[in-house]
């Protein structure tokens, strides 16, 4: 074993090529998918905190069983979706790299918009009074309450990464964790670790493992900003 740990540091510190492809293939879909998550699930997530109609609760419920799908399931769904008996099979999007983002985008986006209802649920009111003071439309209404989310829309950008990054079940039912091509950190250490190849799968946690503590560290420093 601490054969195989000093082989992932030495790893590491020569950039191997192999592993510096599997990085960059994860950062391309955790950092697309998280980016597109936090467009769509910031709006739909103040709209839901801050308005109130009919059908309200329902989409409220809807998302939160979003929120707890297994990343399974989205898999299958995607992978009947687009495999060779699926509706959307001419679109040959199996086993790419964009199938695996589009997968995370459904995977993210209600968590996102939930941790976004939550907090402007808190704020709406008000923010809304302020806003009726000042005479303001519906449009500054929307943007003086984005103003004020400032922070939890950081802090929701940093809990989608850090849900991209880690996840696994979906990603490699899509991808189908193809080397040089779809796999990703988690994937690859499956496959390396199956394999017997300890000193890739010690190096990529190790790197998973930094960028997990490194998120960590920058969500407590803005809820201890948000908290202030």
């Amino acid at each position: 074993m601490n054969t195989a740990f000093q082989k992932a540091i030495a790893l590491i510190m020569s950039a191997d090529k192999e592993l510096l492809n599997i990085l960059s293939v994860t950062a391309r879909v955790s950092l697309t998918s998280s980016v597109i998550a936090l467009l769509i699930g910031v709006p739909l997530g103040i709209w839901l905190g801050a308005c109130r109609f009919r059908g309200r609760n329902i989409l409220l419920v809807l998302n939160r069983t979003l929120m707890g799908m297994p990343p399974v399931v989205c898999g299958l769904i995607f992978y009947m979706l687009f495999s060779g008996v699926g509706p959307f099979r001419s679109a040959k999007l199996l086993f790419t790299v964009r199938i695996m983002i589009f997968a995370q985008v459904v995977l993210i986006t209600p968590i996102v918009a939930g941790n976004m209802e939550s907090y402007v649920s808190g704020i709406s009111g008000a923010v809304r009074e302020t806003a009726r003071g000042l005479r303001l439309g519906s449009v500054k209404s929307f943007l003086l309450l984005c103003n004020e989310c400032i922070y939890p829309i950081f802090s929701a950008y940093l809990l989608a990464f850090a849900r991209a990054i880690a996840e696994v079940g979906a990603v490699s039912m899509v991808g189908g964790a193809i080397s040089w091509k779809t796999n990703v950190m988690t994937t690859a250490i499956m496959e390396y670790t199956n394999k017997g190849n300890f000193a890739m799968g010690i190096a990529l946690g190790i790197i998973l493992m930094a960028l997990a503590l490194l998120v960590n560290i920058l969500l407590s420093l803005v809820q201890r900003r948000v908290s202030r």
